[in-house]
């Protein structure tokens, strides 16, 4: 039997994903605020803003959010809770050629591990940031993954795993230097922050060259 596409399955999640316990989400909508409170910006791409946990705060401090997801259902769960005049949704799949105006901000939160080749998404990136932009990424720490930990959730039928592919810290830093980014930003971030464990997240903060 084939296995449900990333798609189908976050439509399927979109009807617990705020109401089930997620240590991966609610730490990285920390880790977005934290390092991005201290950045300027008025135009913002937000790639996988899945039911809306960092768009509402991004529209508050930009002039316009324009805030992107694969998942109708999820995308829809957004829609109902974020009514703000500048935000705009559109679906899409990063791993086409974005059709989205240029910004100075882009996000993309935890979806890059279903993303086979980070070079692709670094590319169009760049072609849609204004001069000056920065790109955020923050996504489950490698040391995760190679415990094999992916994006799971549980339905009636048992364990939905997704299709995820490991990313090794290099490998985010060679897709940025090649497409012309410069690392100005790098946080692992901690269940609790307890440093002594295995960091649940990696998040870095890119700028053009």
């Amino acid at each position: 039997m084939k296995s449900p596409s990333v798609r189908q399955s976050y439509n399927e999640w979109s009807a617990t994903y705020d109401s089930v316990e997620n240590k991966t989400r609610d730490l990285e909508a920390q880790a977005c605020r934290e390092i991005l409170s201290g950045i300027y910006f008025e135009t913002v791409i937000e790639l996988g803003c899945g039911t809306g946990k960092n768009t509402e705060w991004l529209a508050k401090r930009a002039k316009h959010v324009t805030a992107v997801d694969l998942s109708e259902e999820m995308q829809a769960v957004a829609r109902q809770k974020i009514k703000a005049a500048n935000v705009s949704f559109e679906l899409a799949d990063i791993k086409e050629p974005w059709d989205f105006d240029k910004a100075d901000l882009i996000t993309c939160s935890l979806i890059l591990e279903h993303v086979e080749d980070l070079k692709l998404v670094f590319a169009q990136a760049v072609e849609h940031l204004n001069p000056g932009g920065y790109f955020y990424v923050c996504e489950l720490h490698p040391f995760k993954q190679y415990a094999g930990t992916k994006a799971r959730f549980e339905t009636d039928a048992g364990l939905q795993v997704l299709e995820c592919f490991t990313h090794n810290a290099s490998d985010y830093f060679h897709a940025a230097r090649e497409n012309g980014f410069s690392l100005v930003g790098l946080e692992e971030w901690f269940d609790d922050d307890d440093r002594r464990t295995v960091p649940r997240l990696l998040s870095l903060l890119f700028a053009l060259q």
